[in-house]
């Protein structure tokens, strides 16, 4: 059942928005009672953030999936800023702009969504240092990571005004180019002797 209200929620912010989501939408589209909701899930608060957590660490277990093949591959860094790429695509990573804009006016969502993003970025690092081990000490392997994830959500948020799949892909293949410098550099600089 609470899987159940957690998939409803996000189509419910995909389709309506913050604002649009409301409790018995989501308890409507999940096909359950709105006890049953307020049980699970006391607030809409608490109800959007706890999906975003819940997919969070879903794309987590996909990521992790893939880093033997990552580890394997002759363009590790291309290949998994490529999964960076497809991991924002979809209604998840809409969704979370979605909670992103409206906690901007809403001082209990905003505590949430604090408490929430830090979990879903950290899962992202982790899956980058579990990739490069011997480069995830670099002081700078976090800020990249951090830059790479600024791209992609840069590039998908542009291109929802003019929602032209060449234009958005050519600007993805530019960021990919320079981020692909970025992390090569970073990796020269950790094997230089100091």
């Amino acid at each position: 059942m609470r899987l159940r209200l957690l998939d409803a929620t996000i189509d419910c912010l995909v389709e309506y928005g913050y604002a649009g989501t409301t409790t018995t939408k989501v308890a409507d589209l999940a096909g359950v009672t709105r006890g049953a909701q307020v049980h699970h899930f006391p607030t809409k608060t608490d109800l959007v953030t706890s999906a975003i957590r819940h997919l969070a660490a879903k794309r987590t277990e996909v990521a992790m999936a893939e880093l033997d093949r990552l580890k394997a591959s002759a363009d590790p860094i291309g290949d998994a800023l490529q999964l960076l790429w497809e991991m924002h695509q979809g209604p998840v990573f809409s969704a979370t702009v979605e909670l992103w804009v409206a906690s901007r006016t809403d001082d209990e969502l905003r505590q949430q969504m604090a408490a929430v993003e830090p979990i879903a970025t950290s899962s992202l690092v982790d899956f980058g240092k579990a990739l490069m081990p011997e480069y995830a000490g670099h002081p700078e392997f976090l800020h990249a990571v951090y830059t790479a994830m600024d791209v992609v959500r840069g590039i998908l948020i542009a291109s929802w005004a003019t929602r032209d799949q060449a234009e958005l892909e050519a600007r993805w293949a530019r960021g990919r180019g320079h981020l692909r410098l970025l992390f090569a550099g970073l990796l020269e600089s950790a094997a230089a002797p100091h």
